[in-house]
């Protein structure tokens, strides 16, 4: 008689399995650092809408920040993407090891505000599930790179929304000035709570920046002046100028120059109109 086939292992269960995070959790002896922003991806379908949305393709260089156990990392390698991976969490080293074995995978190990973005490669997408608590900071990292073309990434809701807010809208702010002045933005999806191990406090949106590199970078001295116009949504654009050191006989001749209203709110004026004006206080050329 022939021997019965002997039995057969089920497969393993996918990296981003709830069973399997917790699992390498457990064997690594981690617990993820709320202060490091560590929320894993458990979420297969999320993790693909991702990776899509984003241009993970043969061949594309692609940046993530925080990769954590690689769940993002390996869905977006496994399409054949060249990643680069920033990671300052050093305990992660023998997981992203087993987890990113035989990817075409560089992981960076070191803190992202430290990272030389000059140094990427032509045509870099990011992809990533950026810790929360410098979101606004990498962006503003992301666009002054003109390697980086694109930017798909995890953020708050809230931060999403501004992201996407236009002048006159509730979320309006120096934020959605600098998205738009570097190029276009598109909300792809919201993320539950649910959809991470484990659950942060707050629903999370993808959002798709695409930035324009035949503009020249913003001038600093504009990008200061709108930083100044917004900084305090609930006072008029004159009293935002006057707290930073300017005239109020300039800023009324300089409003009244572009036709706005004396007592108009900066969160209300368009950035041609505010370019306007930033020219006529001579602020810019």
């Amino acid at each position: 008689m022939t021997p019965p086939d002997p039995p057969t292992s089920p497969p393993p269960a996918p990296l981003y399995s709830p069973a399997r995070v917790r699992e390498l959790l457990n064997r690594h002896g981690l617990r993820p650092t709320k202060s490091l922003g560590q929320n894993f991806l458990v979420d297969g379908n999320i993790l693909r809408a991702i990776a899509d949305a984003g241009g993970a393709a043969p061949g594309v260089p692609v940046l993530e920040v925080g990769p954590g156990l690689g769940v993002l990392t390996r869905e977006v390698a496994s399409r054949g993407a060249h990643v680069t991976a920033l990671e300052k969490d050093e305990r992660l080293r023998p997981v992203l090891a087993e987890t990113l074995a035989g990817l075409d995978v560089n992981v960076v190990w070191g803190d992202a505000l430290d990272f030389d973005y000059g140094s990427l490669a032509t045509g870099t997408r990011v992809i990533a599930n950026l810790p929360y608590y410098i979101t606004g900071v990498l962006l503003s990292r992301f666009m002054h790179a003109p390697a980086v073309l694109s930017a798909t990434v995890l953020v708050q809701k809230e931060v999403g929304q501004r992201l996407a807010a236009r002048p006159g809208e509730d979320n309006y702010g120096f934020l959605s000035a600098l998205t738009a002045l570097h190029g276009t933005v598109r909300h792809v999806r919201d993320v539950p709570k649910g959809a991470f191990l484990p659950a942060p406090d707050v629903t999370s949106s993808v959002m798709r920046l695409d930035f324009d590199r035949t503009r020249p970078l913003p001038d600093p001295a504009f990008l200061r002046f709108v930083e100044t116009a917004l900084q305090h949504r609930r006072k008029t654009l004159r009293n935002n100028l006057r707290l930073a050191g300017l005239e109020g006989e300039a800023i009324d001749a300089a409003l009244a120059g572009v036709d706005l209203p004396p007592a108009v709110r900066a969160e209300d004026v368009p950035l041609p109109d505010l370019h306007a004006l930033a020219a006529r206080l001579g602020v810019v050329r």
